[in-house]
């Protein structure tokens, strides 16, 4: 089982005796909240069910929910089962606390890290970051704490098995920039076999005039291959290829006589804006709000590579069937 790609809504919903449950091994190492219990009895609505793990009976998500039905004196609560190892639930868990209700704390979550990090040690940082809702910079400060670090290659979010040691990747991206510096983050990874982010890094790094690998010296001793693009890329010429395909995307029943449909459409359009709209809106950020904006939109670009990426597996998915 791979706890990361597990639909939950789509488990049968069954009725358990409160007396076989365990609420051992939670990854909120405080306990239940009193308040949040006190919100959850006063609720006028049916709380969803708690998710369990067949084996030991153990509850992954819904110790408050839990709580709040002993207290009223129920002897039975709804639940859906999840079979898998311990360190598999352990994985739901922690992502399922981390997503909706009372949120873990974030020493809790770092604590978690460092038990997937023990449990599998074949995932990438990222993959990690994505389950316990760290950054992955902190998963790779909490790995290199714990001595782990040894495997060749880890598994990322994308289900894809991808080398640790990425130098000489890096150093094909760095080539590819050099030679092309109009392609994308994902052409040049998709070309190399690295992350888009891993792309970005190098990228940046060659625009600073450093070594595209974090080991190498910070200043490169020549400048034989300088890069064209200084300033950053905001779309000056609109793809028109790209413009006529969002065209025909319009048009399309499945998507246009959809509500979900046309909010993906809706976004789709609202990012197809050119270079002027871009540098319009680029100039119209308030200097104190630098850091802010930038940060939400590098926050939604993770999002969109992230979605991205599920597409890009469910195709695969189809395409071997």
């Amino acid at each position: 089982m791979d706890p990361t790609r597990v639909d939950l809504s789509a488990l049968p919903v069954v009725e358990i005796e409160l007396s076989r449950l365990s609420s051992v091994c939670s990854p909120r190492t405080s306990g239940e909240d009193p308040d949040h219990v006190e919100t959850l009895l006063s609720a006028e609505w049916d709380l969803p069910p708690i998710l369990v793990h067949r084996p030991t009976m153990r509850v992954i998500d819904g110790l408050h929910r839990l709580k709040a039905a002993r207290v009223r004196g129920d002897t039975k609560i709804q639940a859906r089962f999840i079979d898998g190892t311990e360190s598999d639930a352990f994985v739901l868990a922690v992502e399922a606390n981390i997503r909706h209700g009372l949120p873990l704390s974030l020493a809790d979550r770092k604590r978690a890290a460092v038990q997937i990090i023990g449990t599998h040690p074949q995932w990438s940082d990222r993959r990690v970051a994505s389950a316990t809702g760290i950054s992955a910079g902190t998963v790779a400060d909490l790995r290199k704490r714990g001595g782990e670090g040894g495997n060749e290659a880890r598994i990322g979010r994308d289900g894809r098995i991808r080398p640790v040691d990425s130098s000489e990747r890096r150093k094909q991206a760095a080539d590819l920039i050099r030679n092309d510096p109009g392609l994308s983050l994902r052409q040049v990874a998709k070309q190399v076999g690295i992350s888009p982010e891993t792309v970005r890094d190098v990228r940046g790094r060659l625009e600073r005039g450093e070594s595209p690998t974090p080991d190498g010296n910070r200043r490169l001793r020549t400048k034989q291959h300088p890069l064209t693009l200084t300033e950053p890329d905001l779309g000056h010429e609109l793809d028109q290829e790209r413009v006529a395909v969002l065209e025909r995307l319009k048009a399309d029943p499945a998507l246009r006589l959809s509500e979900v449909g046309r909010i993906l459409l809706r976004m789709l359009a609202m990012h197809s804006m050119d270079g002027q709209e871009w540098e319009r809106i680029l100039h119209g950020v308030p200097p104190h709000l630098y850091g802010v904006v930038a940060g939400f939109a590098r926050d939604h670009a993770r999002v969109w590579a992230g979605f991205a990426d599920h597409l890009e597996h469910r195709a695969t998915d189809l395409a071997a069937r």
